[in-house]
């Protein structure tokens, strides 16, 4: 089996998926220009609580192909945690998408929940000391279990991009930035050989 007759059928796999439209595949130029932006967006406080560390995009570059593909609301995102919170290389929340178990944190009175953001414990806030010991937002790489399963693919990765990867990729997909309307980027491996 040949490269593109894979990427083709991840092509077809990933828009069988229910909320997701347009795929495109990232040049090598496209891949400096993520890189850097990427670089940028991890020096930036993200969500007010600290420097990012996308670990899932960082994941995602490395692969073979990496095929960004949009979304709308209905696109289900992968199991929690999308967004992990570390601090001093422990974890000290994420974030939560079901209602009942951001309900249980509400009503923890240590715990502190912010849209669907949980930190495990209010008394980490108070040892954050700006850029010498922040929190560090990691974004971690997702695993495509649609996608794995296509012959000649080894390895499938999701990641989420920061805000201005995501409407890079919109204009690079001439694509107006809408609302309810996000990007993830594919990586995908394919097996030896091929």
């Amino acid at each position: 089996m040949q490269r593109e007759e894979i990427i083709e059928n991840v092509e077809h796999q990933i828009k069988s998926v229910k909320g997701v439209h347009e795929t495109y595949i990232l040049n090598d130029d496209d891949r400096l220009m993520i890189n850097e932006l990427e670089t940028k967006a991890n020096q930036m406080t993200l969500m007010g609580l600290g420097i990012g560390d996308n670990k899932g995009v960082k994941c995602v570059m490395g692969c073979d192909i990496v095929m960004p593909f949009t979304t709308d609301m209905d696109y289900q995102w992968p199991p929690d945690p999308n967004v992990i919170l570390m601090h001093n290389g422990e974890v000290v929340g994420e974030d939560v998408s079901d209602p009942d178990k951001l309900k249980e944190w509400e009503q923890n009175d240590d715990s502190l929940v912010i849209g669907n953001i949980v930190i495990y414990g209010k008394s980490v806030l108070s040892t954050l000391t700006g850029k010498s010991n922040p929190l560090v937002v990691v974004m971690p790489p997702k695993e495509c279990p649609v996608v794995e399963n296509v012959p000649g693919v080894r390895e499938a990765i999701l990641a989420s991009p920061s805000p201005p990867t995501d409407e890079y990729l919109k204009k690079r997909m001439n694509l107006e930035c809408e609302h309810g309307i996000g990007t993830f980027l594919l990586g995908i491996n394919f097996e030896a050989g091929i």
